[in-house]
């Protein structure tokens, strides 16, 4: 009967493992480079908060204590 069935629908050939090889080296080439750019922009974004951080910590600082003000006969 199965010699039969493989006249009607033939068994499908054989997976070349070489171009299966190819596509997940290429696969982990792209995972790893969407990866990476990701990571740059994250590291850039960290950059741009840490110096606007930097830079209300300074206008904070110049600013006029008013609590100090209030406190400062106690």
């Amino acid at each position: 009967m199965l010699n039969q069935l493989r006249w009607i629908a033939p068994m499908p050939p054989e997976p070349d493992h070489q171009v299966l090889e190819a596509h997940q080296l290429t696969r982990t080439f792209y995972e790893e480079v969407h990866h990476r750019q990701e990571f740059e922009r994250y590291c850039q974004w960290y950059d741009a908060t840490a110096k606007q951080n930097q830079q209300e910590l300074q206008k904070m600082q110049s600013d006029f204590n008013f609590l100090g003000w209030f406190y400062r006969g106690k």
